[in-house]
């Protein structure tokens, strides 16, 4: 029984911007690929997987397990290099390789080839999926939740367009320049920058909320269901179409001409959005210029330039993860408009601010990362009690605009653990790198290891030919470790005694900045304050980091310290997750100045706060103080909190991985 069609690129209901931006790396793959983000159920796999069918045919040498191109062949492939006769041509048709997420570092570089050095004891490398994906497309679905190694990875034969394989006693180099595709959906977790960057277009894509586009979707869905070769023989001229333009385009990019006026408005554009690095600029260059062999000119106009500015600044221009991505009309056609005037004049564009944004982000009293977090201010000095009162009748107000995030240092829990795939802290994993082979544990077999434990007993155990005689106390496993991601509960003091305006404004930009570094390595968080009578927890814990963004900006302060009611209120929501998630291990960030000035149990607050801390330390919990006193007399109250909770503590400075990096300079 043949296998089903696949669903026709050209049957698919509206998602033009997606079409359009994987047509334009079809035709010049150096644009960079492409990554599409969606809510679940918008078609984004089905689109990407029917993309194959367009793609022209490449020819190969035959026997060669790496594609190479006839007409310039690799000089390093260990096939071809070796083969008597690397002449003989196949064509075929170009190879949609999709990378799993589960998938290991093995799988996707390419090892050992486990059969010849069992049975001929020869060195032999076994290619990837990298390798399959030479000259093709490597899809890889929920990107976003891929780990960090095999992130890496990617990134490295992306840019250099070539794979480096050196383990087990293999040193292989071939070539391995595809296509990369990515789909993701947001609410399962953002990209590492790095990889974010990497891509060159992004488009976001969404169910359609008209009700006729709706219907066209369901009646085509259904109609490709009962027969798809029946539908995809309807469409089938449609797609034929499609991808003789697409080779047209693709043998013609190369002569369209991109003029100077179209360089400097591609540049000053880039300017206005205000992007990091060149990148940007060369991708807008690059995907004009497939705009441009799209529709059949031979010279790059302003609808490509724009066309192109959609497709690739959206997730350049979010200066935070929790900025919302995309670019509106507006926004682009204001770009669009300065950019004009700078196409049609010579000389450099002038420093102008971002015309997105009418007010300059940037502070000129600005104290750095941070927000000025841990430096005296006649403010904070002589403003705790400035229309707040440690009494329980204080007034309450609303917190400050948080200070500007900055990117915090990594904060992870001691010891190895065994939770959720993430980034943070260290786990034993299924398929993370090899640091050890082990008789009793692991996930796979080490095969170094073993072949080593077995090759010594050979003579004894009467082998007279190739391969290797094997016994079970040969078998090594492969220990392997990865990052895993975990609960960060945040119990924020918001009493008076905090409610300074700069200070709390410093706490919140300290406390934001951990939530922006919590939200890139996939961990739930939680928050909790008290203040007042008692403590709150204001977000449970929960995966949708934005959430608790939102209410950090909600957040009230004035009244009296209850901290010991904190760190049980804290104690209570930890035992509840460990019930719920065993496996995913929790980090408490206490953010105080360490005074305990209400009581939960009608003694003195100050002991009760250390036996409370006392508490999560018999429980094994993982705690960090942030020490939030200010002035110039300072009585080290969250040291003593920090060590009755038997975990660190830090300064508000000290959370910034660029302070961590200059005292290391410094040092």
């Amino acid at each position: 029984m043949s296998a089903p069609a696949r669903f026709p690129f050209s049957a698919v209901v509206g998602h033009d911007d997606m079409r359009l931006a994987l047509i334009l790396n079809a035709i010049h793959p150096a644009v960079g690929g492409v990554l599409i983000r969606g809510e679940k159920g918008t078609a984004k796999s089905t689109v990407v997987r029917s993309l194959a069918a367009l793609l022209p045919e490449v020819d190969v040498i035959a026997g060669c397990r790496f594609a190479c191109d006839p007409e310039a062949p690799d000089q390093t492939c260990p096939d071809c290099a070796d083969a008597a006769d690397a002449t003989t041509v196949r064509r075929r048709p170009a190879r949609l390789v999709e990378l799993p997420v589960a998938a290991t570092e093995d799988r996707v570089v390419g090892s050992l080839d486990l059969e010849r050095a069992l049975t001929e004891g020869k060195r032999a490398y076994q290619p990837g999926l990298l390798a399959d994906a030479h000259r093709g497309v490597l899809y890889v679905d929920e990107v976003n939740l891929l780990h960090d190694h095999l992130v890496d990875v990617l990134l490295d034969a992306a840019a250099m367009g070539r794979v480096h394989v050196e383990r087990e006693g293999v040193s292989v180099s071939h070539a391995a320049s595809f296509l990369l595709v990515g789909t993701m959906n947001p609410e399962e977790g953002e990209l590492r920058p790095q990889l974010l960057d990497r891509f060159g277009l992004t488009v976001t894509v969404a169910a359609d909320r008209e009700v006729s586009g709706r219907t066209e979707v369901i009646r085509r869905r259904l109609a490709y269901e009962s027969d798809p070769h029946g539908f995809a023989a309807q469409w089938e001229d449609a797609d034929v179409e499609l991808a003789a333009r697409i080779r047209r385009a693709r043998a013609t990019v190369a002569d369209v001409v991109l003029p100077d006026a179209e360089v400097r408005r591609i540049a000053a554009v880039c300017a206005a959005f205000d992007v990091d690095g060149m990148r940007a600029d060369l991708v807008v260059a690059r995907a004009a210029i497939a705009h441009a062999a799209w529709r059949d000119a031979t010279e790059v106009a302003e609808q490509d330039v724009e066309a192109a500015v959609r497709l690739a600044l959206p997730h350049r221009k979010r200066r935070h993860p929790f900025d919302e991505p995309g670019m509106d009309d507006e926004q682009l056609s204001s770009a669009m408009r300065q950019a004009a005037e700078e196409a049609n004049q010579d000389g450099d564009p002038p420093e102008d601010t971002d015309p997105t944004d009418p007010t300059d982000p940037t502070d000129p009293d600005d104290d750095g990362p941070g927000g000025g977090a841990g430096q005296p201010d006649s403010e904070q000095q002589h403003g705790d009690h400035n229309g707040q009162s440690e009494g329980a009748g204080g007034a309450e107000r609303k917190a400050p605009a948080p200070a500007e995030p900055f990117r915090a240092r990594l904060l992870s829990v001691p010891g190895t653990g065994e939770g959720a795939p993430g980034r943070r802290s260290r786990s034993r994993t299924r398929a993370g790198r090899v640091v050890r082979p082990s008789s009793a544990e692991g996930s796979g077999l080490h095969l170094t290891a073993t072949v080593a434990a077995a090759a010594p007993r050979q003579r004894a155990r009467g082998r007279t030919g190739p391969g290797l005689v094997l016994r079970g106390e040969d078998v090594r496993y492969a220990v392997r470790e990865g990052k895993e991601s975990n609960l960060v509960l945040f119990a924020v003091d918001a009493s008076g005694s905090m409610a300074a305006r700069q200070r709390m404004s410093a706490v919140t930009g300290a406390v934001l900045s951990l939530l922006t570094d919590a939200y890139q390595r996939r961990d739930k968080v939680g928050v909790i304050t008290f203040r007042g009578a008692g403590a709150e927890t204001v977000l449970p814990p929960t995966s949708s980091v934005d959430a608790a963004v939102r209410r950090l900006h909600d957040l009230r302060t004035g009244g009296r310290t209850p901290l010991a009611g904190g760190l049980l209120r804290a104690r209570d929501v930890l035992r509840v997750e460990r019930v719920r998630d065993p496996r995913r291990r929790a980090l408490l960030i206490v953010v105080t100045d360490g005074r305990a000035t209400a009581s939960v149990a009608g003694g003195d607050p100050a002991r009760e706060s250390l036996r409370a801390a006392g508490l999560l330390a018999a429980d094994g919990v993982a705690g960090i103080v942030v020490d939030c006193e200010h002035g110039p007399v300072r009585l080290g109250l969250p040291a003593k909190l920090a060590s009755a909770l038997d975990g660190q503590c830090l300064q508000l400075a000290e959370l910034s991985a660029e302070h961590v990096a200059g005292l290391a300079r410094a040092a």
